[in-house]
């Protein structure tokens, strides 16, 4: 019986190079590894090995036969993936993962700093110690290490949380070195760090938010998303945030992941949150909350939704949560895993005594509005208009109305911000780079290289790519020597 994917991968493509069989999709060598949103494993392909659960640092992957009754729909997830997507040329396991050779007398000079503990950082850390007597010095402004693995990963998800676990194996490694509650442009810069060490990588994320650009967006009640997820997870930047639970709904903009986990955490019941690493203050203010309601919005409509297939699935079997889907009134009639899942929620009976996520799609917000304090937010429907490229944007339509809310929380992606000593695009909010490289020593890895794009796996190929970069122009600088 073959084994089977579930919704907590990391997608770091571990299982990938301890599969014997090749049957674990998409490979590190597939243009959409980074970009699925899971892991796929092939059952006509899986041999029951049981290779992929020890290599899988998040204990996502099953036997079949031990799938609860929440997890069997990823059995015909995995198996629907190489119906649409076959690979016929499976190449062997060592193309899917290669490494520059590098002369053991030039690795035992390298040292590295990495700045950033985020999953970017330790997968960098993680590549240069694979050469013998390398070593990294990784400079994180906070007093505790992973970034958003520790403070932006929802606490219900525990499994996925569980990738810290493989971080700390990586700072066990001999010439692995923390230097924590330093932070580099104020206590150290960039020049002290380049005379320093062999080359600099920078891993500092994008942990600013998006915002709106609509009147009240600075009203108390009004916030980033990524404030709230801070503060629940008891984030140091974040522990004082002013949270509204005193009004029966909340407000979200934006749809996507980060979106439902805090819908999630909104909705949960306290007890079930009790036994997860939330901050115990928010689990205190969550205990007296009167929030009965959830509304996230989204501009366009149920088949352009950002969430993914696995999180959406999370929500269908929430305990004494009612999941409401809200398309103007029409129909749901996409043949998408999506739109489906979407649909059913129409059929499932009502429960009034239930606190309620409601998926409200084609709206946009117009203004947040209130006198000293968030009352509500104004929105507007939007029509659908697809270009002759073939994508679809959401138009402001004419009629608006205002829904009351205590609080609404913006989340719309992530930006980075200006990184001192290295040049910035604006427009991308990244670190212009080729393949990782600023300039020679210097290096990016993660968000501030490619942009808020990808899961916690990404970073590891990401990390790969950048380290290519380093060892070759460490290769040049030899010669020149």
């Amino acid at each position: 019986m073959p084994h089977v994917v579930t919704q907590s991968c990391c997608n770091d493509g571990s299982c990938v190079a301890a599969c014997p069989v090749n049957c674990i999709h998409p490979t590190p060598a597939d243009p959409s590894f980074g970009k699925s949103a899971m892991l796929y494993i092939d059952p006509n392909g899986c041999i029951d090995c049981g290779a992929c659960i020890t290599a899988c640092p998040v204990e996502a992957i099953k036997p079949e036969r031990l799938l609860n009754p929440d997890e069997v729909v990823f059995a015909r997830l995995n198996a629907d993936h190489f119906e649409e997507h076959p690979h016929a040329d499976r190449p062997p396991l060592g193309q899917l993962r290669s490494r520059s050779h590098l002369d053991d007398a030039i690795a035992r000079k390298l040292h590295v700093a990495i700045v950033g503990s985020g999953p970017a950082g330790m997968y960098a850390a993680d590549e240069i110690l694979r050469y013998p007597g390398a070593r990294v010095t990784v400079y994180e402004r906070l007093d505790e290490p992973f970034g958003l693995a520790r403070f932006g990963v929802s606490p219900d998800h525990r499994r996925t949380r569980a990738i810290t676990d493989r971080f700390r194996v990586i700072a066990r490694q001999k010439g692995f070195r923390y230097r924590m509650g330093v932070e580099v442009g104020k206590d150290v810069t960039h020049e002290q760090l380049t005379a320093k060490y062999s080359a600099v990588i920078y891993a500092v994320g994008a942990s600013h938010d998006r915002r709106l650009g609509i009147a009240g967006e600075d009203l108390p009640g009004s916030m980033a998303t990524t404030r709230f997820v801070g503060w629940y997870n008891g984030h140091p930047d974040h522990r004082d945030a002013d949270i509204r639970l005193d009004h029966p709904r909340v407000v979200i903009v934006g749809n996507g992941n980060v979106a439902l986990d805090a819908a999630r955490i909104l909705t949960a019941d306290p007890d079930r949150l009790a036994p997860t690493d939330i901050s115990r203050d928010a689990l205190t203010a969550l205990r007296a909350s009167e929030v009965r309601e959830v509304m996230l919005l989204g501009r366009r409509g149920p088949a352009h939704a950002a969430f993914t297939l696995p999180e959406l699935i999370g929500l269908q079997n929430l305990p004494d949560v009612e999941v409401i889907v809200d398309n103007r009134g029409e129909p749901i009639s996409g043949d998408s895993d999506v739109e489906q899942i979407l649909a059913s929620f129409a059929t499932e009976p009502a429960n009034p005594s239930a606190r309620r996520i409601v998926l409200r799609f084609r709206t946009a917000p117009v203004e947040i509005v209130g006198t000293d304090e968030v009352s509500g937010i104004r929105v507007s429907h939007t029509n659908l208009v697809r270009s002759t490229n073939g994508s679809v944007r959401a138009e402001l339509g004419d009629d608006t109305e205002i829904i009351s809310a205590g609080m609404v929380l913006r989340s719309i992606g992530y930006r980075a911000q200006p990184v001192p000593g290295l040049p910035f695009d604006d427009e991308s909010g990244t670190v212009p780079n080729e393949n990782g490289r600023v300039t020679a020593g210097t290096y990016v890895v993660g968000w501030i290289k490619r942009g808020p794009t990808g899961f916690i796996g990404t970073n590891r190929t990401d990390a790969a790519e950048t380290l290519a970069s380093l060892v070759a122009d460490l290769k040049v600088l030899e010669m020149s020597q």
